[in-house]
């Protein structure tokens, strides 16, 4: 299988030699190309500082970061801005749409900005909105549409330049049950269907139970691993919940 992301023994110090705070100490793994894997972790356990690191927001102290084939760990902020727009796409818990476009808009923007043929443009925002049911609220502006929809929308727009890697923040963050669920549907579907591969934080173990494979993280080091295999999604939901109950966690700030 192909490896879409390699993460070799990283490590983010902060401070200086009279305060000096490790948030990630040693992390290591491989997520192969079309998986989805949730990362968990009590407050303070390092899971923001992997994803700003991943996304390229904020860089290593040592150790490397493979996506796609590329280091990006040796770029530049040049080639890192380019290489975020060409193959990262992100999905955040506060959606960050643009209240002057549409719903059409928003999602073609990422292929605007590339000059993407109107046509083929047309086509992927079309073929997405199908796909995660928002074709009705395409003309519509973000004040028209629920959360969930707003999510949606969010979703189609990380996904339409085909990224090779798409990270979520706390994607359910702001979403009630309902909405949830029809966005972590969404997910499956983008998963299944393109072939997407989603790394995705979150402290929810609902959430974390929709994906191939959960990275448990505490104190800056990998502390578990969860597979689902062939379990279906209530009997890994339980499983999961064990695990937080191991990291110490309060299992009500998670379900």
């Amino acid at each position: 299988m192909e490896h879409c992301l390699e993460v070799r023994q990283i490590e983010k110090i902060y401070g200086n030699r009279g305060s000096v705070t490790k948030a990630l100490a040693g992390i290591s793994f491989k997520v192969d190309r079309g998986e989805f894997v949730g990362i968990m972790g009590p407050s303070g356990s390092g899971k923001t500082t992997l994803l700003n690191c991943l996304s390229t927001i904020d860089t290593v102290t040592s150790g490397s970061i493979t996506i796609a084939g590329q280091d990006i760990t040796r770029m530049r902020s040049g080639q890192l801005a380019k290489f975020r727009r060409e193959q990262l796409g992100f999905i955040f818990q506060d959606f960050n749409l643009l209240d002057t476009l549409t719903a059409y808009e928003n999602i073609a923007l990422p292929l605007t900005i590339r000059k993407t043929p109107v046509k083929k443009m047309e086509q992927r925002v079309q073929r997405l909105a199908r796909q995660l049911d928002i074709e009705d609220v395409l003309k519509k502006y973000p004040y028209q549409m629920s959360g969930g929809q707003q999510q949606r929308v969010a979703c189609a727009r990380a996904m339409v330049c085909q990224p090779s890697l798409v990270l979520a923040d706390e994607p359910t963050g702001a979403l009630d049950s309902r909405a949830s669920r029809m966005l972590l549907d969404s997910f499956e579907v983008l998963n299944r269907t393109m072939e997407a591969t989603i790394l995705m934080v979150t402290h929810d173990a609902f959430t974390a139970s929709f994906a191939h494979r959960i990275l448990f993280i505490k104190d800056g080091r990998i502390f578990n691993e969860l597979i689902r295999g062939e379990d279906d999604r209530r009997t890994f939901f339980n499983r999961i919940i064990e695990v937080v109950t191991l990291l110490g966690g309060d299992t009500n700030n998670v379900l």
